[in-house]
């Protein structure tokens, strides 16, 4: 419990962050989305004009821009994107930083075993991204629904939040996993983000080439679109399966390795 109250108190500061951030992004988006609708002119007929790559970085896809939770299928892009950086990175910076700060040796003399350590880290990692999850989710149901003039949102907001904890999940443990196996603790969050980004032009990618459409699975970033998860059903169950899956994966992945690895002290 040390442990894990020391790496509370170590990311609180990036934690504050990372919310406002996540705040403003969603108070900026909607108060762009009021300015448009405000000026008269058809949002969807606009996207429709631009090219179809301009389309594919911005989400629009089968979203209905007019309305507010639509326009918010498109902000959620991006919301999920920025709240995936953060987890991956909290999952690399947290496994990491002992090797990397040199007070791994700090550490390893206390009366506790490595997998002790880990999941006390993991746990103040599964609480900073709940935290940043409640963040969002309340966030979006106050300001989205300030501007949907009467259309329930909590529905729409709500699933996609929670396809969203998925991939932070995902991602953290994708983090913890890399930095256990990495001989190079200063390169681990590099790497980390690095595979993030990979996957998230992948998606990019997809959505402008129809012939690469098998490959969706190669990415999580399909997994929770707000276009199918709002307007088709809900999560999908083999995606959601796919992800716990891995989670549970790269959760053992990172005691294996970090048990068996020879830490730099």
């Amino acid at each position: 419990m040390n442990v894990c109250l020391r790496e509370m108190k170590a990311h609180r500061k990036s934690l504050i962050i990372w919310s406002i951030g996540v705040v403003f992004l969603i108070v900026s988006g909607m108060g762009k989305y009021a300015g448009l609708s405000s000026s008269g002119e058809s949002m969807n007929e606009l996207m429709a004009e631009m090219p179809r790559s301009l389309q594919a970085i911005m989400g629009t896809g089968a979203l209905d821009l007019s309305t507010a939770s639509g326009y918010y299928g498109v902000l959620f892009l991006y919301l999920m994107l920025m709240a995936t950086i953060h987890a991956v990175m909290l999952g690399a910076h947290i496994i990491s930083k002992e090797e990397r700060d040199k007070t791994a040796e700090f550490l390893f003399v206390k009366p506790i075993s490595r997998g002790q350590i880990i999941s006390a880290k993991l746990v103040a990692a599964l609480l900073n991204i709940v935290i940043i999850n409640a963040v969002a989710w309340i966030s979006s149901l106050l300001i989205v629904g300030s501007y949907s003039k009467g259309e329930s949102v909590s529905g729409d907001i709500s699933i996609t939040m929670i396809g969203m904890f998925i991939l932070q999940l995902l991602f953290l443990v994708i983090g913890t996993a890399i930095a256990a196996i990495s001989k190079k603790p200063k390169k681990a969050a590099s790497l980390a983000t690095g595979i993030l980004l990979i996957t998230f032009i992948l998606s990019i990618l997809i959505d402008l080439n129809d012939k690469l459409d098998n490959l969706r699975y190669l990415t999580p970033f399909k997994y929770y679109e707000a276009k199918n998860v709002m307007y088709g059903g809900g999560l999908d169950v083999v995606f959601t399966l796919m992800s716990l899956i891995m989670v549970v994966a790269l959760t053992y992945g990172t005691y294996l390795f970090y048990r068996r690895r020879d830490l730099n002290v």
